[in-house]
């Protein structure tokens, strides 16, 4: 009997994915744990294995679909079994009569849904899905099209038609560009909307005097680099940021939305927004409290190198409870970062500049961090997300805390 392969539980609450890729083709013969796909969900790439051994005879889905679990992906006759393809009777060896030849028409139809409503009635849209992924591709919405095929089913040529007509009612040639929006960024937009949906999101922001930070980090930078360490401020921010979290836990807890209850979270994952060809990716460094500064720079280091070459394993993008991110290091000063939902709260820094600051009276320059901090108000108020901001400026100011504060 044919095998209906469906896209698996993917875990972490994953409940859909984009295909990226097929590994595989019709007709080609896989074995159990041959990955034969890739999925691309909120977090990362994932390779999906086939979970059984035989010929593929058919593929359901089209790269850039979005698939949900439990969806079939495809369809596998087993070793020993029959295909739709190929009756019971053929492979016993039996002769059957063979029907009268009909004119070939499109192909089969695979699947048949209602997906819209045309202009004078309600009618079916029927498609194949190389139909469907043409109009996809060329951003032709098919619940305008009449088609053409049998059954009034939408063809290639119908689509390409339709695509034409589109072309003469946009701008001239050559001033516009339509890029579809799949992959990482229909995925960032997604997450986005969801966040600014769900939150009841606030912005503060203040700055911070980080000259003595970075004189040690200036001090320190050179032996490390000798080590293979690669030191920035990046790991200070993170541990400034967990011993502020200790104190502020409001800042680092969830909402759970079935159960009306705030989850604090009494560990510190810290999410690092990493900036990669195709979007922006947040690794997550898990128990921060744990390491020390140098075994953070590392992690950082090799985590976003992960990232930016789509390297990165779904698990070390997950359980994050608080997010970094450094827009600073592109040329922002303030901004109003997103939260990273379902956590509540997001630390955004800007650009190191000098500036004129008072400082024991007197007026020096000194380098000053920017600092914008995101908070769910459904979560905490101003009043704690102020006095959170105040103590990581507090560890800033004055690195030494960070080590005399650290287990």
């Amino acid at each position: 009997m044919p095998f209906d392969f469906v896209l698996p539980d993917l875990g972490e609450g994953i409940a859909e994915g984009e295909l990226r890729k097929w590994l595989i083709k019709e007709g080609d013969r896989v074995e159990e744990h041959q990955n034969v796909l890739e999925i691309e969900t909120d977090k990362a790439i994932v390779e999906v294995p086939s979970p059984r051994t035989g010929k593929v005879v058919r593929l359901n889905k089209s790269e850039g679909d979005m698939v949900r679990v439990g969806e079939v992906l495809m369809t596998i006759a087993e070793e020993g079994g029959t295909t739709p393809e190929e009756p019971e009777e053929e492979r016993a060896g039996t002769v059957a009569e063979a029907p009268e030849e009909e004119p070939e028409e499109e192909p089969r139809l695979r699947s048949v849904s209602v997906v819209g409503v045309l202009p004078e009635e309600e009618e079916e849209v029927l498609a194949t899905p190389a139909v469907r992924a043409l109009a996809k591709e060329l951003g032709v919405p098919l619940e305008g099209i009449r088609g053409s095929g049998p059954g009034g089913s939408i063809t290639k040529q119908d689509v390409t038609d339709a695509a034409e007509r589109r072309k003469e009612k946009r701008a001239p040639s050559g001033l516009e560009e339509r890029v579809p929006l799949r992959g990482l960024r229909r995925t960032i937009a997604k997450n986005l909307l969801a966040s600014q949906r769900a939150t009841a999101f606030v912005t503060g922001m203040d700055e911070a005097d980080i000259t003595e930070l970075w004189e040690l980090r200036e001090r320190e930078k050179g032996s490390l680099h000798q080590k293979g360490v690669h030191l920035t401020l990046l790991p200070f921010f993170i541990k400034a940021v967990q011993h502020a979290l200790a104190e502020h836990p409001m800042l680092n807890s969830s909402i759970d939305e079935e159960r009306e209850e705030i989850v604090i979270k009494r560990y510190f994952n810290i999410g690092i927004a990493t900036d990669t060809p195709d979007g922006l990716m947040v690794p997550v460094i898990r128990d921060a409290d744990k390491k020390t500064i140098i075994e953070l720079a590392a992690m950082i280091h090799d985590l976003s190198e992960k990232a930016r070459e789509r390297k990165i394993r779904l698990e070390e993008m997950q359980a994050g409870t608080f997010t970094i991110t450094n827009y600073g290091h592109f040329g922002g000063t303030f901004a109003t970062p997103i939260i990273n939902y379902p956590e509540s709260a997001i630390l955004g820094t800007g650009r190191i500049s000098e500036k004129p600051w008072v400082k024991g009276g007197q007026i020096l320059i000194r380098k000053i961090l920017p600092l914008s901090l995101t908070f769910d108000h459904r979560i905490t108020d101003g009043v704690d997300a102020s006095r959170f901001l105040a103590k990581v400026i507090g560890y800033l100011e004055d690195p030494a805390l960070l080590f005399i504060e650290s287990a």
